[in-house]
């Protein structure tokens, strides 16, 4: 894949999921893509399928963000191709759940270089060209940026980490005509809580799950519409608000209680 006169969406975690249908929404529009995931038979199926149908063209790098070296094969991989970003979708993520005693210090380690170090690395990596572009940058977060979350307090705190960080990140570059979207749904159906072996607890039973291309094309459209945050879902929106009015305490209390083991 060469440059081409189109613009270039790259998307982490493509390979399922959100980041899959976010991707999908590029290509719709008329993307080139840059496809990012572990997974390098998953991407280049979908790379061959999108290809065919939207006529854009399409590179799959993979990588795993989760190591130190991941972001630098994607900007590696950029530059053999001469390749410039004009919208960097950060979605890779993982959870984990558990209580923090009884859970794994390295797999909570990898789990803070993905949610966190590898979209900081990247976003800092590519953000030169996107400010030449007047790009624009979208964060996947979640609902959980917005309160501690007892039996999954490292993942929460990952997600209110990027939510913060593309807060403030979007005030800097506005005047740069760079766009900062957190995009933070809830429990959404897209493997999600299998791979963080979450099962059946309360918070699943409260809050309506999405489905992951709904949530995808509500966070192109906010992305699009320069939203600096963005909640899919009415329940999920005023679970978010209503953190602001509550002791945080209580908060903490409430949450434990929803995902406390069944």
């Amino acid at each position: 894949m060469n440059a081409s006169t189109r613009p270039t969406a790259l998307v982490t975690g493509a390979s399922g999921g959100i980041g899959m249908h976010l991707a999908e929404c590029f290509a719709r529009d008329g993307h080139d893509l840059v496809l990012v995931a572990r997974s390098a038979d998953a991407l280049a199926r979908l790379a061959a399928d999108w290809g065919a149908r939207y006529g854009v063209r399409i590179a799959a790098v993979a990588a795993d963000l989760s190591r130190e070296d991941g972001v630098d094969a994607v900007v590696a991989a950029l530059r053999e191709r001469g390749l410039a970003v004009d919208a960097l979708v950060n979605n890779a993520g993982v959870g984990m759940y558990g209580a923090f005693s009884d859970t794994r210090l390295d797999d909570e380690l990898a789990m803070m270089r993905l949610n966190m170090l590898a979209l900081t690395a990247l976003t800092k990596r590519l953000l030169p060209g996107l400010i030449a572009r007047r790009g624009r940058i979208l964060n996947v977060a979640s609902t959980a940026a917005f309160q501690p979350g007892p039996y999954m307090a490292v993942y929460y705190a990952t997600k209110a980490y990027v939510l913060s960080f593309s807060e403030a990140l979007a005030d800097e570059l506005a005047a740069d005509g760079v766009t900062v979207t957190a995009l933070c749904p809830g429990p959404t159906h897209s493997g999600f809580q299998a791979r963080a072996a979450i099962g059946r607890i309360g918070l699943l039973r409260v809050l309506p799950l999405f489905d992951a291309a709904t949530v995808a094309a509500q966070g192109y459209r906010a992305m699009r519409r320069g939203r600096r945050v963005y909640v899919p879902g009415l329940a999920n929106r005023l679970l978010a608000q209503s953190v602001r009015v509550t002791p945080r305490r209580l908060i903490t209390a409430i949450v434990r209680r929803l995902n406390a083991p069944r």
